[in-house]
């Protein structure tokens, strides 16, 4: 494998859920927040996932008819100088549009943040930043709690609806093998365990 690598956990090409217009998902394997009642909890470990080479990513991201790729986990900043890469390499063939989430605001990656992470930050159209907090539960578009917040980094979707809006509600898909995935940010706190209760899981 040559090349910068990202360390991914899920990735799926046409989500309408997580951002503005149908999108290309990363979720990214790592998360040294551990936030309590994380959504996917999964993700938080830093071994996991697979390596992929950023190189074959960006192929795959440019191949699909997306109108923006989101950036999720796990925590993006964790892995900012690959996820730099993958921007700028997808943007030099195609100008979509990009959203990231994180569990740092804003303020701590512009006062405390590395200088990857501040690369990353500088190309991002949308951030939406703070840790889920589950004693602030809220339906907020693409948010999980009242803490987490909307910017507006470019003009880019300067025609976004009012944050405080509603939930973008979640996105369900049955595999072959009759498996469940969804996507999206629950509308109620404790979604996934009540969802895995319904369905028998352990």
């Amino acid at each position: 494998m040559t090349g910068p690598t990202v360390r991914i956990a899920a990735l799926h090409p046409s989500c309408t859920v997580l951002g503005p217009g149908r999108r290309f998902v990363v979720w990214v394997q790592g998360c040294p927040l551990n936030c309590r009642d994380c959504v996917s909890p999964q993700w938080i470990p830093a071994r996991g996932g697979r390596v992929v080479p950023v190189a074959e990513l960006a192929d795959r991201i440019i191949a699909e008819a997306a109108d923006g790729l989101t950036l999720s986990g796990g925590e993006p900043f964790a892995q900012a100088d690959a996820l730099v890469r993958l921007v700028e390499t997808v943007r030099r063939r195609r100008d979509l549009s990009v959203l990231s989430y994180s569990g740092y605001t804003i303020e701590h990656l512009r006062r405390h943040g590395t200088p990857d992470q501040h690369r990353l930050l500088d190309r991002l159209d949308l951030l939406i930043d703070g840790p889920y907090r589950p004693d602030r539960h809220a339906d907020l578009l693409w948010r999980g709690s009242d803490n987490q917040r909307i910017h507006r980094l470019t003009d880019r979707h300067a025609d976004l609806p009012g944050a405080a809006g509603p939930g973008a509600g979640l996105q369900f898909e049955v595999g072959a093998d009759g498996s469940l995935r969804w996507m999206g940010v629950p509308p109620v706190p404790g979604f996934r365990r009540r969802l895995e209760q319904a369905m028998g899981s352990p």
